[in-house]
């Protein structure tokens, strides 16, 4: 587990800092930062302001996830599975939330609403070339793996 400082700007008063739910949590929770409930319909697409904006290490991105408790017993996931968040942006993080069950769901203020994992990353250098190395897989696609 390493640590590491990341600066947070509050964008808005009411804003809630990152917190994690336990000592060895990999994910810090969001929150909304909304002055009223956020109605989601079936099938709907709200973005959900958190009021804060990273200062993310060159190196670094922030990945949003879902909640697991807000996907499982309440259907609501960021609406492109996983955000990414660039070292170099410095904009208010917000969450695109999307309501998959069939019932109308609300976002109340200072609600936990994603999680952010730090993350380290290799920018790749990509090349060309007219070949590649052989595995044993080779071209095995979907479900090639999962055979009995």
């Amino acid at each position: 587990m390493l640590n590491s400082d990341i600066s947070v700007k509050k964008l808005n008063p009411n804003a809630t800092l990152p917190t994690y739910g336990s000592e060895y949590a990999a994910g810090a929770d969001l929150y909304a930062c909304i002055s009223e409930p956020v109605i989601l319909s079936p099938s709907e697409t709200k973005l959900i302001p958190t009021g804060l904006a990273l200062e993310i290490p060159a190196g670094y991105a922030g990945l949003i996830y879902a909640r697991s408790s807000l996907a499982s017993k309440r259907g609501l996931a960021p609406a492109n599975k996983v955000g990414v968040i660039d070292a170099d942006y410095r904009g208010e993080i917000m969450v695109a939330l999307h309501n998959h069950s069939t019932t109308i769901a609300s976002i109340e203020p200072k609600e936990r609403i994603a999680q952010l994992i730090i993350t380290p990353y290799l920018t790749a250098h990509f090349k060309e070339s007219d070949t590649l190395t052989e595995t044993t897989r080779g071209e095995g696609g979907f479900g090639s793996t999962g055979t009995k």
